[in-house]
């Protein structure tokens, strides 16, 4: 499979989540109120924003090293996969006990959702390259690099 989406992909995740991460850290009320949804769930609380920030930060970190470091790349996207995947699941959860109405799915899907289902693929993509990668026979050049 060509490597370029993947990467393309990955990379794009990793500056979304900088960016969000970023304002989340410089002006945690201006993000509080620009991002829909997020006024219904509670109060500001200006350390958790910049809390879930750095976060944030750490999966960018962690998705766009994966682009240039293909050895790091499973663990560290399956890592930030793992985050998103539960920061959706609380979402979901927050609709199961009655905190946000079903319509917050809808609403949450692009921002949390979306992205926990895209980069838990790029894990199992990376899982699956790494495999391919440790079956192919080594040529005198990979020999001579390592």
């Amino acid at each position: 499979m060509n490597r370029s989406l993947p990467l393309a992909l990955a990379a794009v995740l990793g500056i979304g989540a900088a960016v969000n991460g970023l304002f989340m850290l410089i002006s945690p009320a201006n993000w509080y109120f620009a991002v829909p949804g997020v006024t219904t769930t509670g109060p500001l609380n200006q350390h958790f924003v910049r809390d879930i920030g750095l976060i944030f930060l750490l999966v960018a970190i962690a998705m766009l090293t994966g682009v240039v470091r293909p050895a790091a790349r499973l663990p560290l996207w399956s890592a930030a996969a793992l985050w998103l995947a539960g920061h959706a699941l609380f979402h979901f959860w927050e609709v199961a006990v009655g905190i946000c109405g079903t319509g917050a799915l809808a609403q949450d899907f692009p921002a949390v959702t979306l992205p926990a289902i895209l980069t838990a693929g790029l894990a199992l993509w990376a899982w699956r390259d790494t495999a391919h990668e440790s079956c192919r026979p080594r040529s005198v050049e990979d020999t001579n690099a390592a």
